[in-house]
């Protein structure tokens, strides 16, 4: 059975918990969904545990790999894919200001809050952090320059191995519990009657932020062909097939190939191609930087928080870090982003998993334009190397 559940994409997954949460939650009695409940505590005090670990085992190699001997290369792709992120982001906030309080009823989510009935656990395990999710950030940018500046190539190897082991633990222990805790949360949600409103926001974002990914692919492409005086639809509608392939397996790395094969065919050099498109890969996730901003906004929101356009670029700059150093593990950039959505944008343990079920919904989606984009990426370094012949892609290579 357990090889079984392994197969069955963590998309479905999610959509089959949150489906039982909501049929459940209306049938099962109190006590039964007190135990949910319980278990949800347990899991997002663990969670709450392994935030700062995640942080500090993610950005740190994630920084130092970005080092003196890492090649200039290396560092302009890593900037323009940071820089592309942040203005995801921030794109993303100004059309979710605008859009969604037109489809988000705040009188409606108001009452829905009042009327809201908290559900206590049978008991909760205190689970602290080792530190709060500021200090790890700052202990990342310490560590992550120090071993840059210095060589330290111990250290380094230390933090790539601690590296290893943060990502194995979101694969093994984390995202398979992820449909249970989410089953839990809308469980409690559909007991005391805030099950059908979540649901009905779901669906109306979620289409917003599609059409969200296709402006940002336009922009993109626009401004790739004008720095490498291409027409950008025709470099668009080539990179259709890795758009495709990614919607298909919602796997950045398993799209590689073929968005190796369509990069060149838009005249990227080889050379390039081969050693942008792996490494964006990894580091490039503007269209996981749209949805996560979004969702923060319509969520908070349905709350009444302050949506502050100050404290949002704040957020915005620092997810695009977190993005850098997410792992490529399905869920994985939502899972490094829960950093800064809890020390940032003040999200709890439940906003944290709504967050979470949203992103997941959508995730091959965000998946399909971040490869999509690494095509703009690939095409502006192409042109931006030739400028600058003495670096050799060759010699810098993908961690």
């Amino acid at each position: 059975m357990k090889i079984r559940l392994k197969k069955i994409p963590l998309l479905l997954r999610v959509v089959i918990a949150i489906v039982l949460g909501i049929l459940l939650g209306n049938v099962l009695p109190l006590w039964c969904v007190r135990l949910f409940v319980t278990f949800n505590s347990v899991f997002s005090n663990f969670l709450s545990f392994l935030i700062p670990l995640i942080i500090v085992g993610l950005v740190t190699p994630a920084i130092a790999d970005i080092g003196k001997g890492a090649g200039k290369l290396l560092l302009i792709t890593a900037l323009i894919a940071y820089g592309d992120t942040v203005f995801s982001g921030l794109f993303s906030y100004g059309t979710s200001i605008t859009v969604f309080p037109h489809l988000i009823d705040p009188a409606a989510a108001a009452q829905v809050i009042a009327d809201e009935t908290k559900i206590e656990p049978y008991f909760s395990i205190a689970i602290p952090p080792l530190m709060d999710v500021m200090s790890a950030l700052v202990l990342s940018f310490a560590m992550g320059l120090g071993i840059a500046h210095f060589g330290s190539e111990s250290l380094k190897r230390g933090f790539g191995e601690f590296r290893e082991i943060v990502a194995k633990t979101i694969e093994v222990a984390l995202i398979p519990l992820l449909p249970l805790y989410i089953m839990g949360i809308f469980m409690s949600m559909a007991h005391t009657g805030q099950a059908w409103h979540i649901v009905q926001v779901f669906i109306s974002i979620i289409g917003v932020i599609f059409a969200m990914h296709i402006i940002l692919l336009v922009v993109q492409y626009c401004i790739a062909g004008a720095i490498a005086r291409r027409n950008p639809i025709k470099a668009l509608v080539k990179m259709l097939p890795a758009y495709f392939t990614a919607l298909g397996t919602s796997s950045s790395a398993a799209t590689i190939p073929v968005t190796l094969k369509q990069t060149q065919l838009n005249d990227v050099r080889p050379g390039i191609a081969g050693f942008v498109v792996p490494l964006c890969a990894t580091i490039h996730l503007s269209g996981s930087a749209m949805k996560i901003t979004a969702c923060a906004v319509a969520l908070m929101l349905m709350r009444g928080l302050p949506i502050e356009f100050g404290m949002f670029l704040g957020f915005v700059m620092m997810l695009g870090v977190m993005m850098v150093a997410a792992p490529g593990v399905p869920g994985g950039a939502i899972m490094a982003a829960l950093g800064v959505l809890q020390s940032i944008l003040g999200f709890n343990a439940e906003q944290q998993a709504m967050m979470i079920a949203l992103y997941i919904t959508m995730d091959s989606f965000g998946t399909a334009c971040n490869v999509t984009g690494d095509g703009a990426i690939a095409l502006i370094v192409n042109t931006l190397h030739k400028v600058n012949p003495d670096n050799d892609p060759t010699k810098t290579t993908k961690q």
